[in-house]
C-alpha cells in the first residue's frame, strides 16, 4: 500500500484565519474576475509574506521538504522555471483550497498558469530595472 503524501501548504506558515482570508478573496471575485497581470503580483505578496513569518519563527527554514524550507530556497533562485518545482505544489494548494483554477485560456485560445507567473512574480520580487 502506498503511503499518500501530505500536501505542502502556507496555512503551515502563515495560520488557519489569514489563510482563510486569502482563499476567500481568491474565490469570492479575484480570480473569476481578475486579470492574471494584477492577481500574479497579490499572490506572489502572500508568498513574500508566509517568507516573512518563516524568518521568523526559529527553525522552521531546516525542517527539509517544509514549506518554510522551500520558501528559503526559492529566496537564492533566479529562474522562475527551478522556483516553480520547488514551491509549485504550494501555490497550486493554495487555488485548489480556495476552488479557482490556477491555469486560464487567453482570448486566443491560449493556456497560461496564473500559478506559473505568480512563482515569476515572486523570484522577481526585487528586480527593478530602472533602479
Amino acid at each position: 500500500m502506498q503511503k499518500k503524501l501530505k500536501r505542502r501548504s502556507l496555512k503551515s506558515l502563515v495560520g488557519a484565519r489569514t489563510y482563510a482570508v486569502w482563499t476567500e478573496m481568491l474565490s469570492s471575485s479575484l480570480v473569476p474576475d481578475g486579470r492574471t497581470h494584477r492577481l500574479s503580483p497579490l499572490v506572489a505578496a502572500m508568498l513574500k509574506h508566509a517568507e516573512y513569518v518563516a524568518d521568523e519563527k526559529p527553525g522552521s527554514k531546516n525542517r527539509g521538504g517544509s514549506v518554510a524550507s522551500s520558501l528559503a530556497a526559492v529566496s537564492e533562485i533566479d529562474d522562475p522555471l527551478e522556483a516553480m518545482e520547488e514551491i509549485g505544489d504550494v501555490v497550486e494548494t493554495l487555488f485548489v483550497d480556495a476552488g479557482v483554477p490556477g491555469e486560464r485560456v487567453s482570448a486566443r485560445g491560449e493556456s497560461y498558469s496564473v500559478i506559473e507567473n505568480s512563482i515569476a512574480e515572486f523570484v522577481r520580487w526585487y528586480n527593478m530595472p530602472w533602479e
